[in-house]
């Protein structure tokens, strides 16, 4: 046996702990402080003439055509029967600059139908971002492009979210739009509306069936968002055919019942001053979100697959691409931008430069009013923590009362709360379950939008997804979102996004296992841990007692702004050692192997991720080769433990679903039991 056995994780044979888990979030961007045009600004901004806005709508199409037919792959469809609306928001309504693209105070924009990214690609190029040149038009879908063939926010400036998985686009802007009427009441003043700017969406039919679409959006209604419009690119037209295969609801009757202000934009091809009015429209609706209900032709402009499932996915085709130009009256070369268009766009360049000054001035008078809060909204927007913060985190000694891991979670995340200005976050309708309420703060609701605890009712998808635009609007905002482990479910789908688009979210998970005892197998995560652990980008954190709550709140927090956590590599053995935490499984089962004059070590296994990014001596000291007598125990399943264990050792852990009955008598018929740890030891000699 070779005198030592090494156990990696303790047990956990209560429900109630807790799991912390975040993405990982290397290439996070610093916002600057930069202007915005103001809403009485874009409504002084003169309007293109007809022969050149319809020049310059045809310039995007083509764009996204030739796009599309070089590679071969991708969508053209969306990008030319959207072209108009995209024009108009770009060219005469957002405030951005495209040398700046990630000031504090801009518009968003997210298209959430992101297969027709070359739409949004198109018009960054037009802008004059550097993300978008022509080549990275020509290489769209390629290895290594700016132009992904989904909307990356990490690979391209100027795009705010990762979207593409439909409906996830429409959530990550109710976060975007969430986090500006947080922050504007916050921190604006009567004499200073220092935050002020808009979310905008482009959603298709494919969004508006995807039920994550309905979650959030319920939720954008009941808090007010007023400064969330989305337009619903309504083409009736998704892969299969017609829409009214499978989709003939009232969307308007939907969403006027989920609170918002419904317009119908009824000719979206080519009426421009509809679409400018009902901008208009939205903007006078305060304390509600506006959809705009735009009906568009799908590939407009070919003459014989407009309209149609074919245009959807797939390349025009030499022939069809060829009668596009004729049709519409194209007669240039493919990627190219006539002169009077680049002439025509090359004014947000300089126009950005001034908005720009013109913002800094503002807040520079703001600043001198109102330091405290410029301070704060400083920090916030740069993402830089305030200096000692770590030291709020409570600690624990061997005298602290013993306690649930999600009432010792409380105690760290009402502590956080207290020094980092940005912390806010909530649960799906089980805060009083997780622990996670804020005491010191109040809910965010519609007239209480400065409040940091967000409810977000039973509705996991939407939350996670929520949280990644809350997380994507500003480095300093750093949310966290709460349910129990085995809802994950879902929102995998939210979570992977975060994990793919570095969204510094934290994701705190109670009542995980059989542990659940009666609630049955419905409610016992088993396989959770396992799929997490697989997943890239994601740092899997599994405290077991206080200080080590409190220790993984502080590297979630580290990973979740941006900031490397602590390089243990670098740290004497001395002060890595943990206080071993003795649970009563795995305590009796070391008790009875000592006796029997076997030398044992337990050690907490809190983060596979961690662990493997530690030097190699200091994986020794913890886990030393030459010991092969391993046992592995964990309440849930064994997958992946042989990595830990090795060939010769031993993982116990349960490998079916659980059952319905009290917790003690279900680890005692699943084996995890002292004596289960004890023989498996014994084997191994």
């Amino acid at each position: 046996m070779g005198g030592t056995l090494v156990p990696p994780p303790l047990i956990y044979p209560t429900y109630n702990y807790i799991k912390i888990f975040t993405p990982t979030t290397s290439r996070r961007r610093l916002y600057s402080l930069r202007p915005v045009r103001s809403s009485a600004a874009v409504e002084t901004l003169p309007k293109t003439d007809t022969a050149l806005l319809e020049k310059s709508i045809n310039t995007i199409r083509f764009l996204a055509i030739d796009a599309v037919e070089k590679a071969n792959s991708g969508h053209p469809g969306l990008p030319m029967g959207c072209a108009p609306m995209g024009h108009i928001l770009y060219d005469e309504l957002m405030g951005y600059n495209p040398k700046n693209p990630y000031w504090f105070n801009r518009d968003r924009f997210v298209l959430s139908a992101g297969h027709g990214c070359m739409l949004q690609y198109a018009l960054l190029h037009l802008a004059g971002y550097d993300s978008i040149k022509e080549e990275d038009l020509k290489g769209f879908r390629q290895w290594g492009s700016k132009t992904p063939g989904h909307p990356e926010n990490f690979e391209t400036p100027g795009v705010e979210v990762t979207t593409g998985p439909l409906g996830q686009g429409i959530a990550n802007a109710v976060g975007l739009a969430l986090a500006e009427k947080h922050l504007a009441a916050r921190f604006n003043k009567p004499d200073s509306e220092i935050v002020d700017h808009y979310t905008y969406v482009i959603l298709g039919d494919g969004c508006q069936m995807e039920g994550i679409a309905n979650e959030v959006c319920s939720l954008a209604g009941h808090w007010g968002l007023g400064k969330l419009i989305a337009f619903y690119d309504d083409n009736h037209i998704s892969i299969d055919g017609d829409t009214e295969i499978a989709f003939t609801e009232s969307v308007d009757t939907r969403f006027e019942g989920l609170g918002w202000h419904v317009i119908w934009v009824k000719n979206g091809n080519t009426g421009y001053d509809e679409i400018r009015a009902a901008i208009k429209e939205a903007k006078t609706v305060k304390d509600k979100p506006t959809l705009i209900k735009v009906t568009t032709t799908i590939g407009y402009g070919s003459p014989n697959k407009a309209n149609s499932y074919s245009v959807h996915g797939s390349a025009l085709g030499a022939k069809e691409v060829d009668a596009t130009r004729n049709n519409l009256g194209w007669p240039y070369e493919p990627f190219h931008v006539p002169e009077d268009v680049k002439k025509h766009w090359s004014r947000h360049v300089p126009e950005g430069a001034a908005l720009e000054a013109e913002w800094n001035a503002k807040f520079a008078e703001y600043e001198k009013k109102y330091k405290e809060e410029a301070s704060e909204l400083k920090s916030i927007m740069s993402g830089e923590l305030p200096a000692g913060w770590e030291k709020a985190l409570p600690t624990y000694t061997p005298e602290s009362p013993a306690d649930a891991t999600r009432n010792l979670s409380q105690q760290c995340l009402n502590a956080l709360a207290k020094v980092l200005p940005g912390f806010l976050g909530g649960s799906a309708d089980l805060a009083s379950s997780n622990m996670t309420l804020l005491k010191m703060f109040g809910d965010f609701q519609k007239n209480t939008p400065e409040e940091r605890n967000l409810r977000f009712g039973v509705r996991e998808h939407g939350m996670g997804a929520i949280c990644n635009g809350i997380a994507h609007h500003t480095p300093g905002l750093i949310p966290y979102c709460a349910t129990f482990f085995v809802f994950t479910d879902y929102m995998r789908a939210a979570i992977r996004i975060s994990a793919l688009s570095e969204a510094g979210v934290i994701y705190v998970m109670t009542h995980d296992s059989i542990g659940l005892g009666e609630d049955g197998p419905t409610h016992q995560p088993i396989e959770h841990l396992a799929s997490f652990r697989a997943m890239p980008n994601i740092l899997m954190l599994r405290p077991a007692d206080g200080n080590e709550t409190a220790g993984a709140y502080k590297v979630a927090i580290l990973n979740s702004s941006g900031k490397s956590y602590p390089n243990f590599q670098e740290l004497p053995l001395k002060e890595w050692k943990r206080v071993v935490t003795l649970y009563q499984i795995i305590l009796r089962a070391a008790d009875e192997l000592r006796k029997e004059g076997k030398a044992v070590r337990l050690v907490s296994f809190i983060s596979w991720e961690l662990f493997d990014e530690q030097s190699n001596a200091y994986k020794e000291s913890v886990l030393p080769e030459a010991v092969t007598a391993r046992v592995s125990i964990e309440a849930g399943t064994t997958f992946g433990w042989e990595k830990i264990v090795g060939t010769k050792g031993k993982a116990i852990g349960i490998d079916r679903f659980g059952a319905s009955a009290p917790a003690g008598k279900i680890y005692k018929e699943f084996g995890i039991t002292a004596e289960a740890v004890v023989a498996a030891a014994k084997a191994l000699c």
